[in-house]
């Protein structure tokens, strides 16, 4: 379905996976030797591990194999560089499963996969790949023709795997766009007047309705553990105001999953 204005639409994130996902099996099945993805983790949390879960059964679905390693607690940040060093030689792909324990340098540790193995794009401008959650907004604004160009844009914090590549990704596609975050204060009126929000500060329905504007655009690419349950940023008065969203669990995440494994195809072919 397009995106109009006066029209309600609830992004199915799965069904846009799924098309990602089947593309990249096509080409999987053509090659001699599948890619192989390494995923390496350390304490993984609730949201951390539902995300492994995810990320493990589209790989399978792709017929990419998967080697997950799992650091305990108590992991230094060598241990986890001699574990990157061990793995690389062996995958396609490394993936560093964030977050880590606040023991560990996670941007010495990111800095340590080389471009050519980075399916995440956490090398920047260096990157060979665009970012997963920004190529999950980009795949859901192709599916709903959203368009990013002249539009006001807001994006709610400013880390690596959402924030930054997604505020480079708008900015790209011809948007003005202004990052807040909850440390530096967010202005309600700023917010109020974005023609598209994209949220990833990981706060549980921190988004509320009288935040935003009647036919506002939402990604919301940010979760949170509640009492047990997987949720968004975005809480779900919003979404009667919105001319589409994202839900959570089912809207950004599996794209990304799919957009990962989609990059880690890219770097194989290489």
């Amino acid at each position: 379905m397009l995106y109009t204005p006066g029209a309600m639409i609830v992004v199915d994130g799965n069904a846009i996976a799924k098309k990602i996902v089947s593309k990249t099996k096509e080409i999987v099945d053509t090659l001699h030797n599948p890619p192989k993805l390494g995923i390496i983790t350390c304490a993984p949390n609730f949201e951390t591990r539902k995300y492994l879960s995810l990320k493990k059964k589209k790989a399978t679905m792709a017929g990419i194999a998967v080697v997950i390693l799992e650091l305990p607690e108590i992991a230094t940040t060598e241990d986890m560089l001699n574990s990157i060093e061990s793995m690389i030689p062996n995958v396609d792909g490394v993936v560093v499963q964030l977050p880590l324990p606040d023991s560990i340098d996670s941007e010495v540790i990111l800095a340590a996969i080389p471009p050519v193995k980075d399916p995440d794009g956490f090398a920047g401008t260096h990157s060979l790949v665009l970012a997963p959650v920004a190529g999950a907004i980009k795949a859901i604004a192709e599916e709903h023709d959203v368009s990013f160009k002249d539009k006001s844009v807001v994006v709610l914090g400013h880390g690596r795997l959402v924030g930054k590549p997604v505020a480079q990704f708008a900015e790209t596609a011809g948007a003005s766009v202004t990052v807040m975050t909850i440390e530096t204060g967010i202005d309600i009126e700023i917010l109020k007047s974005a023609d598209i929000v994209i949220s990833g500060i990981g706060s549980p329905r921190f988004v509320s309705a009288d935040m935003v504007q009647e036919e506002v655009v939402i990604f919301d690419a940010g979760t949170s553990e509640d009492s047990g349950d997987l949720v968004g940023d975005v809480h779900p008065d919003v979404y009667e105001k919105a001319a589409l969203y994202t839900p959570v669990p089912g809207g950004v995440g599996p794209i990304t999953i799919a957009v990962l494994l989609h990059n880690l195809l890219l770097l194989a072919r290489r």
